[in-house]
C-alpha cells in the first residue's frame, strides 16, 4: 500500500466511524422523543399512582437516552479532532496498527468493524488496550485476546 493509499484508508476509517456515531446519535434522539411522547401520553387513571409512575418511568428513560446522546456527541467531537492526514511511526490518536489478522484504528471506541474484508477494532485513545499499545512501533509485539500479536505495519 502506498503512502497516499494509507492516508486515504485512514480517512475512510474516520468517515465510517463518523457515520456509525451519527447513526447512534439519530437513534438516541429518536429514543428521547419516544420516551417524551410516552410520558406525555400517560393518561390519568382512577388508580392515581399509576399515572405518576408511568410518567416517571418515561422521564427516567428520557434521561438515560439523553446521557447516551451526550456520550455519543462527545465521541463524535473526539473523532472529528483525530488527525488522519499524516503517517505515524508510533502509536497515537489517528494511527492505524496492522497485525497479522486484524487492525486497530486509534480514534474512537466503536468496537470491531469489518472494512474491505479486514477486521478493524476502533479503539478509544483512553482504552486499556490503547495504553498497552502506547509507544509501540512496527515490529513490536503485544498481547490481545490471549494471543501474542506482531505489529506488521503502523501508519
Amino acid at each position: 500500500m502506498t503512502d497516499p493509499e494509507k492516508i486515504q484508508f485512514k480517512n475512510r476509517l474516520k468517515q465510517i466511524g463518523l457515520d456509525l456515531i451519527g447513526e447512534r446519535i439519530k437513534a438516541a434522539k429518536a429514543a428521547i422523543e419516544q420516551a417524551q411522547q410516552a410520558a406525555n401520553q400517560e393518561e390519568k387513571s382512577s388508580a392515581g399512582d399509576k399515572y405518576e409512575t408511568g410518567r416517571a418511568m418515561g422521564h427516567l428513560q428520557k434521561d438515560m437516552h439523553a446521557r447516551q446522546l451526550s456520550e455519543q456527541e462527545k465521541e463524535w467531537a473526539t473523532l472529528l479532532s483525530v488527525p488522519v492526514d499524516a503517517l505515524y511511526r508510533d502509536v497515537r490518536a489517528g494511527v492505524f496498527i496492522r497485525s497479522e489478522e486484524i487492525g486497530f484504528f486509534m480514534a474512537a471506541g466503536l468496537g470491531r468493524q469489518t472494512i474491505d474484508g479486514i477486521s478493524v477494532f476502533f479503539l478509544s485513545p483512553q482504552a486499556p488496550l490503547a495504553k498497552i499499545l502506547e509507544g509501540k512501533k512496527a515490529g513490536d509485539h503485544f498481547s490481545f485476546n490471549g494471543k501474542d500479536r506482531h505489529i506488521t505495519d503502523l501508519y
